[in-house]
């Protein structure tokens, strides 16, 4: 049997974002999506329609995991308070400013989900813009950012996952921050070391990065990574695993895959290909391994990859490797030797060498930059 999760959220025409797309990740994982919409384009709807929607869904349906995305009507955000109040895995993921930057909702709105929604979430996800709308401070440093998510933790959010700083060049940067509690490994999510200050041994903060800054301001990511997350948290993950193979599946799917333009074959093996790394590359950086789990030849692969992509299945997965390297050497204090091993690599010596064969510099000097 499924399980069901609740989107509450407008409507983007396009299905790439907003409620469409909700229903679209929840349904990839493996989830039984339940839709209450708050807005169709830039039509409002009443809040007497909305809160009904939302009554019935959880009365009938019993969702494991609430998503509050898009609320355009501050009344709607003081009403839907009591309705998600008792939902113990509340993902509050407003819209504040779109990907464009413009903004979706007014000041009394922002104010209404500081207020009513934010006390609630197990977990608050906001871009740094929009925390800089609701906190009214400026967030251009990642000391910044860690200011930005203790406030917003002190308003009651147990766990705050702040996303889209660009304050390194050529890399976009998140922050997750919340408690260390018994569910919570002793390890990132996303296989780095916790960054945990020495006067804040109670809690998680953790900085990690991509260096795919175009891949995750694409349009909808934000929501999809979302919806992937309450997905999983409905299915019983802990906050940071439910992050961390959230990650994953946008990684994968939204981030670095191609959209089916043609309805040919190809696009779809690719696809998988890239999917396949996600979930392998840390073992396996061979073309065979992928290759035989897609059931066609090495020669077929490279046929597929070069003629979306126009590069090799082997450039794919060492790119795919250089990107978690450089995220490991610039965002963790492990070893050189630790981040081979992580990689999937028989030695220090030989992870070296695929460096700077992709680098043109060592490990440690791209590090020290």
């Amino acid at each position: 049997m499924r399980i069901p999760i609740l989107s509450i959220n407008g409507s983007d025409s396009s299905g790439q974002s907003g409620i469409g797309a909700d229903i679209q990740t929840i349904a990839a994982l493996g989830g039984y999506a339940i839709s209450a919409v708050t807005c169709v384009g830039d039509f409002v709807l009443p809040s007497d329609i909305v809160l009904e929607q939302v009554e019935k869904s959880i009365s009938h349906l019993h969702p494991k995991a609430i998503k509050v995305g898009l609320v355009t009507d501050s009344e709607t955000v003081r009403r839907l308070h009591n309705e998600v109040i008792a939902c113990r895995r509340l993902v509050v993921a407003p819209g504040i400013f779109d990907a464009e930057g413009k903004p979706m909702v007014s000041d009394d709105v922002v104010e209404a989900i500081a207020r009513y929604l934010v006390p609630e979430a197990l977990l608050l996800m906001l871009r740094c813009r929009d925390a800089e709308k609701m906190l009214g401070i400026s967030i251009k440093t990642d000391d910044d950012m860690l200011e930005a998510a203790r406030l917003l933790h002190e308003m009651g959010a147990q766990w705050v996952l702040l996303r889209g700083g660009q304050h390194t060049k050529g890399r976009i940067t998140a922050l997750l921050y919340g408690p260390i509690s018994p569910s919570c490994p002793s390890k990132s999510p996303f296989d780095g070391d916790f960054c945990i200050s020495p006067s804040e041994r109670d809690g998680v903060r953790l900085f990690f990065t991509s260096y795919n800054v175009d891949g995750w301001q694409r349009h909808g990511v934000s929501a999809a990574l979302s919806a992937a997350i309450t997905t999983r948290l409905g299915m019983g993950d802990d906050v940071p695993t439910a992050i961390r193979n959230a990650h994953d599946f946008i990684h994968s799917q939204v981030v670095y895959a191609k959209p089916d333009e043609t309805g040919g074959r190809a696009i779809d093996i690719y696809n998988r290909f890239v999917s396949l790394v996600a979930e392998n590359y840390r073992k396996a950086h061979d073309v065979k391994f992928y290759a035989d789990r897609l059931c066609i030849t090495t020669r077929y692969l490279s046929q597929i990859t070069d003629r979306v992509v126009g590069k090799s299945p082997k450039q794919i997965i060492a790119d795919y490797v250089l990107s978690e390297a450089k995220t490991y050497l610039i965002t963790t204090r492990l070893s050189i030797q630790e981040i081979a091993d992580r990689l999937g690599f028989s030695s220090q010596a030989i992870f070296c060498k695929f460096f700077k064969a992709q680098e043109k510099r060592s490990p440690s000097e791209h590090r020290n930059a």
